[in-house]
């Protein structure tokens, strides 16, 4: 169970910083704060304060080109959430659900971790899904 929690918090950390600086922001956020409403609802009020300085930490970043940050604010949900689903797995399937509708593409087993580089007249395709290219 401990390696299906860690991947499942992993996919769900990842989500969260994903869709923090996006229109789904409401949704994740009141997601997120149901699991923890459920399950401790004394720490509520201090993780919409973490979810909110994630994401203004987030927007921040982004404005400035810094990927990394993004990377770090995922790392640091995703083991909130991993600590969280240890303490309380039964929330495991609620978690899960929830990323259902935040993305119907998002499974817990997709990890996808991309880089290349190119020069000269080189070309580089990448794709975590389907790609289709059609030169002429």
């Amino acid at each position: 169970m401990d390696t299906e929690i860690t991947l499942l918090a992993s996919t769900a950390g990842t989500t969260i910083a994903t869709l923090l600086a996006t229109s789904a922001w409401n949704g994740v956020r009141d997601g997120v704060l149901a699991l923890w409403r459920r399950a401790r609802p004394d720490h509520e009020a201090e993780v919409a304060a973490q979810l909110e300085a994630s994401r203004r930490e987030l927007l921040r970043a982004e404005s400035e080109g810094d990927e990394e940050t993004g990377q770090e604010i995922a790392a640091e949900w995703q083991g909130r959430l991993r600590r969280f689903l240890v303490a309380h797995p039964d929330q495991a399937r609620e978690l899960r659900e929830l990323l259902n509708e935040l993305g119907p593409d998002v499974r817990p087993s997709t990890v996808v971790d991309q880089r290349a580089s190119a020069s000269g007249s080189a070309r580089v395709y990448q794709a975590g899904r389907d790609l289709t290219i059609e030169q002429r």
